[in-house]
């Protein structure tokens, strides 16, 4: 088994491939096989941004391994105008699902009441298949909702902080 501990920058060239879905890029801790089916262990740092397409790895025998993005099934939204598309955006966000952002559309993963929702506003949505890299989000990579003492992530709100008078 291919043991893969560590990320690096992008390289020019690599020993190995992983496809995987947004799904799959988005865990530290993964088994998987390459493009030609050896297979691997992924143990990467928790709380990190999801795998990149193009992305590269270390695997602990020093092969590089390059991340492509898998294609699978998005709803591909447009607009009439750009505050429609906006309105769609805010409602989706509404709903804390992850966007991939173009310049006059949006991409989702395929969901029927999401289709449905986004038809009912007025937007014309298709579905295809092609890779998903959504937006990280404001505060950068990994999943964070104030684990106070975390030194990264420091933001404690008081009102989360029972029995502390100011």
């Amino acid at each position: 088994m291919l043991v893969i501990h560590t990320r690096i920058a992008p390289q020019n060239t690599y020993d190995a491939e992983l496809e995987l879905t947004f799904e799959a890029r988005s865990k530290s801790r993964l088994r998987c096989f390459t493009t030609t089916g050896e297979e691997v262990g992924l143990f990467l740092e928790r709380g990190q941004a999801a795998l990149a397409d193009g992305e590269c790895l270390q695997a602990n025998d020093g092969r590089i391994v390059r991340v492509r993005a898998k294609a699978e099934p998005l709803l591909h939204v447009t607009c009439a105008s750009p505050f429609e598309l906006m309105r769609a955006a805010y409602h989706l966000g509404n709903r804390h699902v992850a966007l991939q952002l173009g310049d006059g559309w949006l991409r989702l993963p395929d969901d029927y009441v999401l289709k449905a929702m986004l038809e009912q506003l007025g937007a014309q949505v298709d579905t295809i298949e092609a890779p998903y890299q959504p937006e990280q989000g404001a505060y950068g990579g990994g999943h964070h909702h104030s684990h106070h003492g975390d030194a990264e992530f420091n933001y404690g709100p008081r009102l989360h902080q029972f029995g502390v008078r100011t």
